[in-house]
């Protein structure tokens, strides 16, 4: 953090009255964003520094006061500078989900109810009431680009000419055109265990914090179920997977089955594709390398989605492009590091 953000920080924590509480740096997350920690013996508050413009803590305040309206919780903001990308926020402590799933905490016990949240959501008739853009096709197909621009050449060494990234997006354009329109609701795009926090409430929906929000927007429904089941950073059993997948569904009686799981496949493949992409590019970028481990799981992931029809064109570019190596069960992170080292 620059010295010029260290005293803004400081300025914005005088104006907060807090300037005299202590404070704790927190793990950075993937964004550029920056936590910490301040309490004293009456409070314990969050502070978040989301430096502009990576940063746009005016969309992350207001997502997170509709959140509030349609009866979910994200943390409540008590003073902020949305010019210089300051908040102070409530603090829901150290409960996120992975942490209790490491715990050894009844797995059920929490997708279950990230499951009925997610179906109060699209339920809501008031969920995209809310000005914000939508998730459409040219979207999608940015986001899945990001395979092309970051994750195979690494992989492979070497740039992919422009041929076959031409190639890449004409595959992923024959299967977004054949797509029937999708049941729609707000979309939170980072909905999984990570971002899902265990705090006191009254009613089950209260009892999870929300985390990670500020890029929603209005799309398929579909894709938060995706991002829960198909954890780019968790393994879940596929019969586990499938019984929360079920819980759902069996919620949602009036929802076009063959239209869900149609989305369903083809954004479990667009956003293993798009994580590919920006966990290579944090570690190439951001030297955040950490992210690496975590590809092999994406590729067995994407591999899984391959076996749909509806993603031949996808399936049959990549065993051009990869070729009779196949999608790899391992990657040689060693290797990749090495390779990030000396680049």
């Amino acid at each position: 953090m620059s010295f010029h953000r260290d005293i803004l920080r400081q300025q914005f924590l005088k104006d907060a009255n807090a300037e005299n509480m202590h404070l704790d740096p927190m793990h950075q997350d993937a964004s550029f964003r920056q936590y910490f920690r301040l309490s004293d013996e009456r409070h314990r508050r969050l502070l978040m520094d989301a430096p502009p413009p990576q940063e746009d803590l005016g969309k992350w305040i207001d997502i997170a006061s509709h959140l509030t309206a349609i009866d979910l919780r994200p943390p409540k903001v008590f003073n902020a500078d949305q010019v210089n990308g300051f908040a102070l926020i409530e603090d829901f402590g150290d409960n996120t989900f992975t942490k209790l799933l490491n715990d050894n905490e009844d797995p059920e016990s929490l997708y279950g109810p990230a499951i009925d949240l997610l179906v109060h959501l699209h339920k809501h008739q008031n969920a995209v009431a809310i000005d914000i853009p939508p998730y459409d096709l040219q979207t999608l197909m940015t986001e899945a680009n990001l395979l092309t621009d970051w994750f195979l050449p690494v992989l492979n060494d070497q740039a992919l000419s422009s041929i076959l990234k031409d190639q890449y997006t004409n595959a992923w354009s024959a299967i977004l055109s054949q797509l029937p329109s999708p049941a729609v609701s707000l979309v939170l795009r980072d909905f999984h265990v990570d971002n899902l926090m265990l705090i006191p409430g009254d009613t089950s929906n209260h009892q999870i914090g929300l985390l990670d929000f500020q890029d929603a927007r209005i799309g398929p429904i579909a894709y938060d179920i995706v991002s829960l089941l198909e954890d780019a950073r968790r393994d879940i059993a596929e019969p586990f997977a499938s019984k929360m997948l079920e819980r759902y569904t069996d919620a949602m009686p009036l929802l076009d089955m063959q239209n869900f799981k149609l989305w369903y496949c083809v954004l479990a493949a667009q956003r293993h594709c798009k994580v590919l992409g920006i966990f290579s590019r944090l570690a190439i970028r951001d030297h955040k390398t950490q992210y690496l481990a975590h590809l092999t799981r994406v590729l067995r992931l994407l591999q899984k989605n391959l076996e749909f029809p509806v993603l031949a064109p996808l399936k049959e570019w990549l065993d051009q492009v990869i070729g009779d190596r196949g999608i790899p069960a391992e990657i040689d992170l060693v290797r990749i590091r090495t390779t990030l080292e000396i680049s």
